[in-house]
């Protein structure tokens, strides 16, 4: 049987926390943030978790967490 491999571009763009949540940058984060409110920026700098859904995808595709 072969190893299962990591997807490190996967696990550079999330953190698993010690109760292993997944938690992942709020998207369109990049640029042209200036003419948003800064209530709107601010949010934007906090991590959110990810959905349910998800996460079992990232199981299967993050083998040995």
């Amino acid at each position: 049987m072969t190893k299962l491999k990591t997807r490190k571009a996967l696990l550079k763009r999330i953190k698993i926390t010690k109760r292993k949540k997944i938690i992942h940058r709020p998207v369109h984060q990049g640029h042209f943030n200036a003419k948003e409110s800064g209530s709107k920026t601010r949010a934007k700098r906090k991590g959110s978790q990810l959905a349910s859904v998800n996460r079992k995808r990232i199981k299967k595709i993050l083998p040995h967490l």
